[in-house]
């Protein structure tokens, strides 16, 4: 079963492609073969000391990996070749990988190598130990004025050179942006890239078809036009970096709201509501990148990027020595068993379907016993994060984990909430290190079922309890997803 699924697989992604070129006329480069300067290497998992869970995405993990033989560390993306042939994500994946290979820029993240085997696909990532810039705004609340500008200008360097090369990113917002060690911006992320009819980067004639105007994006940072069913354009990274601004400024979106519905609502509405410390300079620049004309947004307009490094708010910013310029401090996460549990990459949107994410996928044809086989080892990668093994019994490994709040009458308690194989549903008090509930688990959706009111937050509920959660990097139906995933194994 497992070599006919990795001989139907392989035929899927070959990326020696004999479709006829002039099949496609959109005006991008297309190629029957690439050659890749990131290898695709001969490597097992076993060559590498897997560390922390750096985050989980709709068919992937990530996490930090030590290579064995040369102690070089990397981001180990992990992608499941069963669920990505099953959900049509193939494309996606080729795309990411021939775009990441062809973009050489400091402020992106680098791909090294990749390598596969039966159930997994691996890209090693360039390790961002700085964390994401989620966590740097979390951390302090919000970033000086300062501190917001250093980061918007690397980011808009890096904007810069991928529109540059006809590239969209579709999903700039704080999780996508990492930090390096000592504190420059790299954008991640890129599987929901879009290359525009003109783009300078070649690739495969099947790698990019997609319907002209399929949804892309994070509620928050999503521009109007989206909403209204336009073509992506290079506007659509304006207005998210204008969000990601802003969040900066205050540590919230501009558009926050208590579902996803009524977050769209404001966007179209442009209900845009400045905090009276902001400077005049930074809301006339948030005002012009958040326009509802995507072709006025300061940045996309008709000087381009010229004219958006040239606004006051950027005044004292050296365009040509940003990355020898020094960043801003980082904000380590605390270690007074208040720690989070990954202080570096939340990818909550590897692929094309961010309200679809998926954690643990039915097995569909595969038997019973194959299925928990493979995801028992899924899930023994996280066995990694050592400090909850004593919550843990022999053998039992944690499918999810996150920091959450518990939300209650009268005050909202921090909690670690975690879910393992076996299966088993606790939270912990994250401080002093005790189990606070087990929740009682049951296949049986009438026993244990999992409500989701927006990305944020959910329901755990029971026949005679109903425990209501918020989690503040937006995995509400990680969660769902994952839950629902061991009940039908």
């Amino acid at each position: 079963m497992m070599l006919e699924m990795e001989r139907d697989f392989e035929s899927k992604l070959r990326l020696q492609n004999n479709s006829n070129n002039n099949s496609n006329n959109n005006g991008v480069q297309r190629s029957r073969s690439i050659a890749f300067r990131a290898p695709q290497e001969q490597f097992t998992i076993h060559d590498f000391e897997l560390g922390r869970i750096y985050g989980v995405g709709s068919y992937s993990k990530v996490v930090r990996a030590k290579k064995k033989d040369t102690g070089c560390v990397y981001a180990l993306k992990i992608m499941d070749k069963k669920f990505i042939t099953k959900e049509n994500k193939i494309q996606y994946v080729k795309l990411e990988r021939i775009v990441l290979d062809q973009l050489d820029h400091p402020g992106i993240i680098r791909l090294y190598f990749t390598f596969q085997d039966t159930y997994s696909l691996y890209m090693a990532l360039e390790s961002c130990e700085g964390g994401e810039l989620f966590d740097q705004i979390t951390r302090k609340g919000r970033l000086s004025e300062d501190e917001a500008r250093f980061y918007a200008a690397e980011v808009i360097d890096a904007l810069e050179y991928m529109h540059g090369l006809g590239l969209i990113h579709r999903d700039i917002k704080p999780e996508n942006l990492l930090l390096t060690a000592d504190g420059h911006v790299k954008i991640a992320d890129l599987g929901s890239v879009k290359p525009t009819k003109d783009s300078k980067i070649t690739i495969l004639p099947s790698a990019a078809s997609e319907k002209a105007c399929t949804f892309v994006g994070t509620a928050a940072y999503i521009p109007p036009e989206v909403l209204n069913s336009s073509p992506p354009t290079f506007g659509n990274d304006i207005w998210a970096l204008g969000c990601t601004l802003y969040q900066m400024l205050s540590g919230s979106s501009p558009f926050k709201d208590a579902s996803e519905w009524l977050i769209f609502q404001r966007i179209i509405a442009r209900d845009l509501k400045f905090p009276d410390y902001f400077s005049e300079a930074a809301r006339d620049l948030i005002d012009k990148l958040l326009d509802t004309d995507p072709s006025k947004r300061l940045g996309a307009g008709p000087h381009g990027y010229a004219a958006l490094k040239k606004h006051p708010f950027f005044k004292g910013i050296d365009w040509h020595n940003l990355r020898r310029t020094s960043p801003p401090k980082l904000a380590m996460e605390s270690h007074s068993g208040e720690e989070d549990d990954g202080p570096s990459w939340n990818l909550t949107h590897l692929g094309d379907d961010p309200f679809q994410q998926v954690t643990i996928e039915k097995s569909g044809a595969a038997s019973s016993s194959e299925a928990h086989s493979h995801l028992s080892r899924l899930a023994s990668i996280d066995s990694f994060d050592s400090k909850w093994q004593q919550f843990l019994d022999p053998g039992e490994s944690i499918i999810m984990i996150s920091k959450v709040k518990k939300i209650q009458k009268i005050t909202n308690k921090k909690v670690q909430l975690i879910l393992t194989d076996k299966p088993k549903l606790i939270y912990l008090d994250p401080s002093k290190q005790i189990t606070k509930e087990t929740i009682v688990w049951s296949d049986n959706p009438n026993e244990l079922s999992i409500q989701v009111a927006n990305s944020s937050h959910f329901k755990i509920c029971m026949p005679k309890k109903v425990l209501s959660f918020e989690d503040p990097k937006q995995r509400a139906w990680h969660w769902k997803k994952a839950i629902e995933g061991l009940q039908n194994r």
